[in-house]
């Protein structure tokens, strides 16, 4: 199997957060790797990575990380390959992570999701993907479609609550 999707993160303590990028992906049978790479500590091996991804059969960058972030721009900045950004969150609450993330210049673009919000990283690839490919795009078709019976059910069940003054 070759994975699609690449999950980098600056180290291993981020993976609690990016765990959910990698159960989505698992749970909906998306080829995906995890690896660490560090912007700072690990320079070459960052540029060596997004240089081949491509020719590797990867699609879409999943990079993570936290306090400066430099990791997510500093693989866009190598590849042509769609790059979403995930802040982690630190001492400042993620938004150091996330301003870092988002203020790429001109034609270094990152798509950037909420703080630790890996599970909708992983959904963004994979919208990405089901542009070229017609099984991922149904699976998210079938994912998003449940979203909505989901409410459904959790309105019926709000219909049962009585209240004196309730008026549904």
């Amino acid at each position: 199997m070759t994975p699609i999707v690449s999950i980098i993160m600056g180290s291993t303590s981020d993976l609690p957060v990016m765990e959910k990028a990698c159960q989505w992906l698992n749970d909906h049978k998306i080829a995906f790797e995890v690896n660490a790479l560090s912007a700072h500590r690990t320079p070459d091996a960052v540029e060596r990575f997004a240089k081949g991804a491509q020719a590797r059969g990867i699609q879409v960058i999943i990079a993570a990380a936290g306090m400066s972030a430099a990791l997510p721009g500093v693989i866009a900045a190598s590849t042509t390959l769609p790059v979403i950004g995930v802040p982690i969150k630190g001492m400042l609450d993620g938004l150091d992570a996330m301003l870092s993330i988002i203020q790429m210049p001109p034609g270094i673009p990152v798509a950037t999701v909420g703080v630790n919000a890996a599970q909708n990283a992983a959904i963004l690839a994979a919208q990405i993907i089901a542009l070229s490919n017609k099984d991922v795009a149904a699976q998210v078709a079938e994912w998003k479609a449940s979203l909505g019976q989901k409410i459904e059910k959790a309105n019926a069940d709000l219909a049962q609550v009585n209240y004196e003054y309730k008026c549904n």
